[in-house]
């Protein structure tokens, strides 16, 4: 084992063996909170999904993933070559949330481990500081086409919110609400059911044109590249309490004309080193075009002809843009109790109601039950939504012409 001082470099491509790299971090004497921040060329956090924290515990290529090892009070998992190109440095730093400073930490310790095996040591403490609330403790970076490691130990007076900005992000404060959602840095992130957040449909010549909703899902890791393909599902439920259904390619819709939604295409997989993404535009003015608020249910759908999987391995979740105004439905499904049920095939990431000059949107959590392809059915109870899992089977491609057979018995339908 080596003992680093500040400053001090380590090349990696010698001693760490395979994707076994972790950093264990500890911390005596004032509570810590542990990040890593993956930035690019320019030293920016340019994607907010690359800053790993308790609560956001995972990079969307499965590069970095917050790990404690046996010992430590937090930790890193790091698989680099998994990672984009785009991502130049990884830093890793600590932050007081309270009133304490980094001089009155006891000890603390930044370890570099390969499968276990300690390489290197880096120790801090409170007589390296002064009033500062946060510390850059080390960075992992690209050298030469090699990975490197250098210890840093440096401060700031801030605390997450001074690194957050010294890396370029934004962190954004949520408005209130029974229960509060989780502030993510240039988004707002909603991770459990209940949790709600209006977004403000602004008016005028400089306001937003299109609201983007993307849903996000991630290489499942079990080594089959044919079931890795969700579909992003869009149901309308309309004042009137009619339903129209939207899902590329047959039924992507149209921004301009009737539904005034779209489906911008199908993707068919994921990687382990990019996510796949499926896009969907919607006017802002659809609560005009329709006569009154409007209800969203957005869901991924696994066909039975991608083979069986476990749809919660993939991670799936949604963002929703307007302008500058981002919200994200993060609901962890690995904590469903569907997670490792590869029979359910539809997984509901968020609804959303739309009104002439607001959208409130939320996560769900609701999945279908085991070996149903019932679709996601929207009611209106007041001016709340009612969600079940009972509306009409919709295929796409050469299983169309099963559909009448399995919705014999099922009096709902979408409207064309």
């Amino acid at each position: 084992m080596e003992p680093l001082i500040k400053g001090q470099r380590l090349a990696l491509a010698g001693p760490v063996t395979g994707n076994g790299l972790h950093i264990g971090i500890a911390g005596e004497g004032v509570p810590l909170d542990y990040a890593c921040f993956g930035l690019d060329a320019a030293g920016k956090l340019s994607d907010d999904r690359y800053m790993t924290f308790f609560n956001q515990p995972r990079t969307p290529c499965g590069g970095v993933e917050a790990q404690a090892g046996a010992g430590d009070a937090a930790g890193f998992r790091f698989q680099l070559d998994r990672l984009p190109a785009s991502i130049e440095r990884l830093v890793i730093t600590a932050a007081i949330d309270g009133a304490a400073t980094l001089s009155q930490l006891d000890s603390g310790t930044l370890r570099l481990l390969d499968s276990g095996r300690e390489l290197a040591r880096f120790a801090y403490g409170g007589k390296d500081f002064a009033d500062e609330k946060a510390v850059m403790l080390g960075e992992l970076y690209r050298k030469d086409g090699q990975w490197r490691f250098m210890a840093v130990g440096q401060g700031f007076n801030g605390g997450l919110d001074a690194l957050v900005a010294h890396f370029g992000g934004q962190v954004a404060q949520a408005a209130a609400e029974p229960v509060a959602p989780t502030i993510s840095l240039s988004k707002i992130s909603l991770t459990k059911a209940g949790q709600t957040h209006k977004v403000s449909l602004a008016k005028g010549a400089g306001a937003p044109k299109k609201l983007i909703v993307r849903a996000t899902w991630t290489d499942n890791g079990d080594g089959d590249d044919d079931n890795d393909d969700l579909d992003l599902r869009v149901g309308m439920l309309l004042p009137d309490g009619r339903m129209r259904f939207i899902q590329a390619p047959e039924r992507a819709g149209s921004f301009d004309l009737m539904p005034h939604v779209l489906h911008r295409g199908d993707v068919t997989g994921a990687t382990g080193k990019e996510p796949a993404t499926e896009t969907v535009e919607v006017h802002p003015s659809l609560a005009q075009f329709y006569g009154g608020t409007v209800g969203l249910v957005f869901s991924v759908y696994s066909a039975v002809g991608n083979g069986a999987v476990s749809v919660a391995s993939m991670r799936p979740k949604m963002v929703m843009e307007y302008g500058e105004q981002v919200v994200e439905c993060a609901f962890d499904f690995r904590q469903s109790p569907a997670a490792g049920d590869d029979t359910v095939y539809t997984y509901v990431i968020g609804l959303a109601r739309v009104s002439a000059d607001s959208i409130v949107l939320e996560p769900s959590g609701k999945t279908s039950e085991p070996g149903s392809e019932a679709t996601p059915w929207l009611r209106w109870q007041g001016d709340a939504l009612q969600l079940d899992f009972n509306g009409p089977v919709v295929f796409k491609g050469e299983d169309r012409e099963d559909e009448d057979n399995f919705n014999a018995a099922n009096p709902r339908r979408y409207i064309v």
